[in-house]
């Protein structure tokens, strides 16, 4: 299954929004009071336009000050082999369609270039030979050209678990997966986004054998802090296991319980009614169902013989 790095840089922003932010566009974080709220506003935006794939890739943000100011932090993923298929004049179009559906101007657009490219679209200018009538260009945060011994010892999470996606010299590599590990371990207490950022990690960090065992050999804390994340995974797999059987257990038994009970009652009934019941009789209770049962039990009410209790109509 191809990766969805949708998805995945979405989680992060998301769980991390201010880390995010002070990573990609860290002018524009250190402006940020403390009290601002940042939120996710997706799925307050009009269906139709959201159906482009471009669209697809975005995370709209809205920071608001407790003096009712807002200000909409757009985060766009571009995740194309060749990133001059970055489209900045839809990048630009969806920021005005933001400004206007929140009735500000204060838009911040911030794209995410998992590949660099010289060719990737920095502005947009448009107006005649005498006249600029539109300037527009955004902050570009290509992880590719960002040194990764610059952000190695980060106190940003999220700068962390990006130093594989970083410009990496010979044999770089393994250190940079070490410290996005050793970044989590440390920066990060909830073991469920523990989970779920080690992942990040290792798709994107791809060690080959020699390098993995030579990450080993140089990070044996964070390898064995691995290590008990993995055994801790394989225990709850094992434990929603044994629930599921159980609860799947319980369910059966409860349903085959009913159905003995309702067999038992209309047995007694029959029997009382018409007197001793033959083998062919308690066979043809015994291979009903649930709902045939009920149904003969319905019938046992103005049945006059042993015939009008099985009719079918």
């Amino acid at each position: 299954m191809p990766m969805s790095h949708d998805q995945n840089f979405k989680n992060l922003i998301l769980d991390y929004p201010l880390q995010a932010l002070a990573f990609s566009a860290p002018e524009e974080a250190k402006a940020l009071p403390p009290d601002v709220v940042i939120r996710s506003v997706r799925e307050e935006l009009p269906k139709d336009r959201l159906g482009d794939r471009f669209f697809e890739l975005d995370v709209p943000l809205l920071a608001e000050w407790p003096d009712g100011r807002r200000e909409a932090l757009l985060f766009v993923v571009e995740e194309q082999t060749d990133p001059a298929r970055f489209s900045i004049r839809k990048l630009a179009s969806y920021c005005l369609a933001i400004g206007e559906f929140y009735d500000t101007d204060r838009v911040v657009p911030v794209v995410i270039f998992l590949r660099s490219g010289a060719s990737i679209a920095r502005q947009l200018r448009m107006g005649s030979d005498q006249q600029c009538y539109l300037d527009f260009h955004y902050i570009a945060c290509v992880l590719p050209e960002i040194p990764v011994e610059d952000h190695l010892n980060s106190q940003n999470i999220v700068a962390r678990l990006n130093l594989v996606n970083m410009r990496l010299g010979k044999g770089q590599r393994i250190h940079a997966y070490g410290h996005a590990v050793r970044g989590l371990m440390t920066l990060e207490s909830s073991w469920e986004r523990q989970r779920k950022y080690i992942d990040f990690v290792e798709a994107y960090g791809a060690l080959d054998e020699d390098e993995r065992r030579r990450y080993r050999e140089l990070y044996v804390t964070e390898d064995a802090q691995m290590m008990q994340w993995s055994e801790r995974l394989l225990d709850q797999g094992e434990q929603r296991g044994v629930q599921k059987g159980l609860q799947q257990g319980l369910q059966q038994g409860l349903q085959k319980g009913l159905r003995q009970g309702q067999l038992g009652l209309l047995a007694d009934l029959l029997a009382e009614r018409f007197g001793a019941l033959d083998e062919a009789v308690q066979a043809r209770l015994e291979q009903a169902d649930e709902e045939t049962l009920k149904r003969w039990g319905r019938n046992l009410l103005s049945a006059r013989s042993m015939d009008e209790v099985f009719r079918t109509q």
